[in-house]
């Protein structure tokens, strides 16, 4: 009876403590702050679709919401709303993270091994909330967090701090461990005798019984999203394979369904991006050596892609000193080229294309390179900024709350010097961030 009266007790606030705050994410407004009105007025504002930016126009936005958009003249704000004027700005979603690492830090700072096999949890989450704050600060007010690398289920906490306004951030989706088959991943390199003793960077599954309780007791602890790992260099010969068999990854998207969660897989080959998309993922992470057979395969299946550039260029960076990102409209370097052809082949296939760059690999809050790299390799301005905000939110599941400027969605709104449908680089810029209501940035 002791016991029961106790869980009475605790349950309730344990449910709030885990900010279950329904279809958000986690805004991080304060829900006792009182209801304020600002009028946001730019020079034009760009909505998230496939449509040129508005000039004069401007946004309405009471409390958490957007509650109008349109003509500077047709909107009627009240007495008591804040004006804010956003000259020479064009006002746009806040963009989307859709591969983020926020609990790692760049390799040529620490590599990925002794990041998780050397740096304790509480200081990889300290380093987070720095992280948290930079990415939210760049104009980046969602992020799906895809995997915390050795660092548990830190990524919910992480979560839930922003979500109750502890900490700034962005609003997070996150995956928690992220699942491997046994001996597919790392760190590796170890003795026999220790081998089954070093922590892993993900946490390992394999047949029916086992791939089906890791699945549940990650969204146990929280995942919003089920990340796996597709293939990876486990080879004889240190090639990458396929981890998983057909039928251990349409387990793994079945059970992960069930319970209303989404599945991302880590994929470069073009038998682990098949096995993957024919088991029902909704995003294939990387894809750098897709096939046109693939990426047909894809779009048959509605399965989105996130190519990551950014996090390829970056390793080169890091390992080229005298290497420097290229300029939109330069030459393309030759350590882009695979993934040029990649990235052509979906394109080419009419493959959704999402926005995501695997940062952690390099800088939090340098996100915006991302967009940058995929107009170098052929994308038009206007759609690297769809991918990277309504179809972000699309992917997401939330194309109804988030991603776009209209009525009704969340006020998850930037500001950006210049106009980013015709200069991408101007997503660099970033003069003005709103998320959830709430001015991060002026």
């Amino acid at each position: 009876m002791k016991r029961y009266l106790l869980l009475l007790m605790v349950v309730p606030s344990l449910l709030v403590a885990q900010g279950r705050g329904g279809r958000g994410g986690g805004g991080g407004a304060n829900a006792n702050a009182p209801v304020t009105t600002t009028l946001l007025v730019p020079a034009r504002v760009w909505d998230g679709t496939n449509s040129k930016p508005h000039d004069d126009w401007a946004v309405l936005v009471r409390g958490t919401q957007i509650t109008a958009v349109g003509p500077r003249a047709s909107i009627s704000a009240p007495a008591d709303a804040k004006t804010i004027e956003l000259p020479n700005t064009t006002l746009m979603p806040g963009m989307i993270e859709a591969h983020s690492h926020l609990l790692l830090h760049p390799y040529n700072e620490t590599q990925w091994n002794d990041q998780v096999l050397h740096e304790s949890e509480a200081l990889r989450v300290a380093r987070a909330v720095n992280h948290a704050k930079a990415t939210l600060m760049a104009g980046f007010t969602t992020v799906r967090d895809l995997g915390t690398e050795g660092a548990g289920y830190a990524d919910v906490g992480l979560k839930q701090a922003i979500a109750q306004g502890i900490i700034p951030g962005p609003r997070m989706y996150v995956v928690t461990k992220a699942i491997v088959s046994t001996g597919e991943y790392g760190p590796k390199g170890f003795t026999t005798e220790f081998a089954d003793m070093i922590p892993q960077g993900a946490e390992e599954a394999d047949g029916v019984d086992g791939i089906s309780r890791v699945v549940r007791d990650q969204m146990k602890h929280g995942a919003d999203w089920i990340k796996v790992y597709a293939d990876y260099g486990y080879g004889p010969n240190g090639e990458t394979r396929p981890g998983f068999t057909q039928d251990e990854m349409n387990l793994i998207v079945n059970v992960a369904n069930t319970a209303g969660r989404q599945v991302a897989a880590h994929a470069s080959t073009e038998e682990g991006m098949r096995r993957a998309i024919l088991a029902g993922v909704r995003t294939i992470e990387h894809g750098d050596n897709g096939t046109a057979a693939v990426f047909k395969l894809m779009k048959e299946h509605n399965t989105c892609l996130v190519p990551t550039i950014a996090a390829g260029e970056s390793l080169t960076e890091q390992r080229d000193t005298s290497f420097h990102m290229p300029m939109v409209g330069g030459s393309i370097p030759t350590s882009l080229n695979r993934k040029q052809a990649s990235f052509k082949l979906a394109l080419d296939a009419g493959v959704t294309i999402c926005g995501g760059s695997d940062v952690g690999v390099f800088t939090h809050g340098d996100e915006a390179k991302e967009l940058q790299l995929m107009v170098l390799l052929g994308m038009k301005p206007i759609d690297a900024l769809v991918a990277s905000t309504s179809a972000d939110a699309a992917m997401l599941g939330m194309g109804d709350r988030l991603g776009s400027v209209k009525q009704g969605f969340f006020a998850d709104l930037i500001a950006v010097d210049g106009d980013p449908t015709t200069d991408i680089n101007a997503v660099r810029n970033v003069k003005f961030v709103m998320k959830n209501g709430v001015i991060y940035k002026q």
